[in-house]
């Protein structure tokens, strides 16, 4: 079972879930016209690096626990891989949408 990043993600994109992946398995791209990052199921190893990272908790550890989105990380993997690397956000940015809160 993949990580997989979520809807919290949408218009957000920190990027510093990419930094700490050992397997280059996290790319950007645009989703329904915001910025966002999704997940290779087929190459996360579920080592759990980048969960701490997302200062918004927008990745979950299982497949299980979001399915709908498990399934847009799949389809648009192989499509955002081909996309330049992104820079870093500062973890203390605060949100841009006001429904997301930074995480302890």
């Amino acid at each position: 079972m993949a990580y997989v990043i979520t809807e919290k993600c949408l218009g957000e994109r920190y990027g510093s879930c990419v930094a700490v992946c050992p397997v280059d398995c996290i790319y950007p791209g645009e989703y329904k016209g915001e910025e966002f990052m999704v997940i290779d199921p087929t190459i996360c190893i579920t080592c759990g690096a980048c969960l701490p990272e997302c200062p918004i908790g927008a990745i979950v550890e299982s497949e299980d626990y979001s399915p709908d989105w498990a399934k847009v990380n799949a389809e648009n993997a192989e499509a955002f891989k081909q996309n330049p690397k992104v820079a870093e956000r500062p973890k203390d940015d605060p949100p841009r949408k006001p429904g997301n809160k930074l995480v302890q």
